[in-house]
């Protein structure tokens, strides 16, 4: 299998670098992994003390910032070496200033693997959330590099817990310890006879529950709120957009206000997105010199805001739950005491589960549904105060998954 694995890596870096010919996103994917290991090489050196952490993208970047947080302030005199996988990741957090090199994770050939851990050398290993590439792993276990799976899931159609997946189940041997986020990968893991593993939660919530101690006072929000109900809906694709613009042309009421911070945020788009309000509507980027309190909506076509934009809402409404890939991060808002709003796919998400359970977070499954429990929420404060009041405490329950994982790192030294 390890045979067949290197052959499939080599082809699939061939046929990227074809394709990065016509796919700018890809050409960032194929360009940014070429000066990998010269930009190792020209800031580490074999005296330096390391601490690798690799995030797929920006989301697991999100959940292992706490931990390399607490990493920079308590071990400073170790080097962090940051990798991405994914362009989305990369491309936001390259210049993120407690790294202190930021880089591609190379795709995982033989060759690349041994590269890698020859340049960077590091005293911990730390994945966050999955990412489970064979090579390194292979690497790493020859090295005797203690490595820590960070908010950990597992799920049961996962290639380990299959008959044909000795091979991959064997790669996680590499693992000295496993922090997760739930029971259910806990009982996954003991299947099939892993105990180095803890039930830790997800170190997300660390992250999200410091935004409080921020300033997160904006005053061209505060100017186009102008006092009035706000509903803000973060991380929306078209099909959230959608069913927003027709709870406005159906139920909106005067002086209720919306704030819309979409997915993607290409200009076409998001020009389509404000015609649909007709002239209700003005966008971030030509905000300035206009009167923000006369509209009704505010379509944030910008990145890097919206924790605090929902610091602002009265009801949060998190996008991606009418689409395949499922929800965005319902944490932010919970975390300012928010009633969250979502669409029917949330059932991969532990904390949307969570807060749904919990009665913190609404699901919808329809335009009609939408519109009455975003009319319930607007008109009634007390049941606003009694759900968000349920989200913020599920946040702070929830917190120092971050700082079972610094105590454990202590055992290394």
């Amino acid at each position: 299998m390890q045979v067949f694995y290197n052959i499939v890596v080599f082809l699939v870096g061939g046929f990227l670098n074809l394709l990065a010919l016509f796919s700018p996103k890809l050409k960032l994917f194929v360009n940014g992994r070429k000066e990998v290991f010269t930009k190792l090489e020209s800031s580490i050196s074999s005296s330096d003390k390391v601490f690798w952490i690799h995030c797929a993208s920006l989301g697991e970047f999100e959940q292992g910032r706490p931990v390399l947080e607490k990493l920079k302030k308590e071990y400073s005199d170790h080097k962090i070496v940051l990798t991405f996988f994914s362009p989305s990741g990369y491309e936001i957090q390259k210049n993120y200033d407690l790294a202190d090199v930021v880089v591609y994770l190379p795709l995982d050939s033989s060759y690349n693997a041994k590269e890698f851990l020859k340049l960077v050398n590091p005293k911990v290993a730390f994945f966050v959330k999955y990412e489970f590439w064979p090579n390194l792993l292979t690497e790493l276990k020859k090295n005797e590099i203690p490595t820590i799976l960070m908010s950990g899931i597992f799920r049961k159609d996962q290639i380990f817990f299959k008959k044909y997946g000795s091979w991959m189940r064997s790669k996680l041997t590499a693992f000295s310890y496993f922090f997760l986020q739930d029971k259910n990968s806990l009982d996954l893991l003991d299947s099939i006879g892993f105990k180095n593993s803890v039930v830790c939660g997800d170190t997300r919530f660390d992250r999200v529950y410091d935004i409080l101690d921020r300033d997160n006072k904006l005053n061209f929000i505060e100017e186009f709120i102008n006092d009035s109900y706000v509903l803000v809906a973060g991380s929306t694709w078209a099909e959230d957009e959608d069913l927003l613009v027709g709870y406005f042309l159906e139920k909106f009421k005067k002086g209720e206000k919306m704030i819309i911070a979409p997915h993607d945020i290409q200009p076409e788009r998001v020009n389509n997105l404000k015609l649909a309000f007709g002239g209700n509507a003005v966008l971030f980027s030509e905000r300035q010199g206009k009167d923000l309190k006369k509209y009704s909506v505010f379509i944030i076509d910008t990145i890097g805001i919206l924790s605090k934009i929902y610091s602002a809402a009265d009801l949060a409404y998190v996008g991606g739950g009418y689409t395949k890939s499922g929800i965005h991060n319902v944490l932010e808002p919970a975390t300012f005491g928010i009633p969250v709003v979502i669409g029917p796919n949330f059932k991969k998400f532990n904390e949307a589960n969570d807060l749904v359970s919990l009665g913190g977070c609404v699901s919808t499954h329809n335009q009609s549904f939408l519109n009455k429990t975003l009319i319930e929420f607007r008109d009634n404060e007390t049941i606003r105060k009694e759900k968000g009041l349920i989200a913020v405490s599920y946040i702070k329950e929830s917190l120092g998954a971050s700082d079972k994982i610094i105590e454990h790192i202590q055992s290394f030294y």
